[in-house]
């Protein structure tokens, strides 16, 4: 696992021992900042269940201006702020023990993307989702990793799913606002 491109291009990322949290394959993870490559300078970037927290260090290593990364377990905790001082993000960055969904209940921030990848077939998704647009910017972008059988819905809140891309047994469903053409 590694940086793929920006300021920390190449460096090596490590992810928690065991089973418990599944990364994001390289090839997902080029695909998703293809999409959003040009929308991510300066923006606020939330890695919701962010394991090892390598979609929040690319999108700083890309010149995202502040990530906030949530996640439950403190292996987990420890792995991302160990990549971010391998980085050298840590200023630009917030580092959360928490649950995603009573984070997003209680959150007074806002951001301008949110990348979403629970463990699968849990139901947190749709809870998150449904949470989501109360903390996103008008011109946020909610980017959803999940099982391609998986169907996720339509519209949330303001958002609309406006596309769909599959690889393999993955599907990255992007959320825009319904009113705004593509991403």
């Amino acid at each position: 696992m590694r940086v793929i491109t920006g300021s920390c291009k190449g460096r090596k990322l490590t992810a928690p021992a065991g089973e418990a949290v599944r990364p994001t394959t390289d090839t997902v993870k080029e695909a998703v900042f293809s999409i959003i490559q040009f929308s991510i300078e300066g923006r606020r970037f939330l890695d919701a269940f962010a394991g090892s927290g390598q979609m929040g260090i690319e999108a700083l290593s890309r010149g995202a201006a502040y990530a906030v990364f949530l996640d439950n377990s403190r292996a987990s905790l420890a792995v991302i702020r160990k990549n971010l001082t391998l980085t050298r993000l840590e200023e630009r960055a917030r580092v959360i023990q928490t649950d995603t969904i009573s984070y997003l209940t209680g959150c007074r921030e806002t951001f301008d993307m949110a990348y979403l990848d629970p463990p699968y077939q849990q139901g947190l998704l749709q809870k998150a989702l449904q949470l989501l647009p109360a903390v996103m910017s008008p011109s946020g972008v909610i980017l959803c990793e999940h099982p391609a059988e998986e169907t996720l819905p339509e519209t949330v809140g303001r958002f609309a799913a406006k596309k769909h891309y599959k690889y393999g047994k993955i599907m990255v469903t992007v959320y825009s606002d319904k009113d705004v053409e593509g991403i």
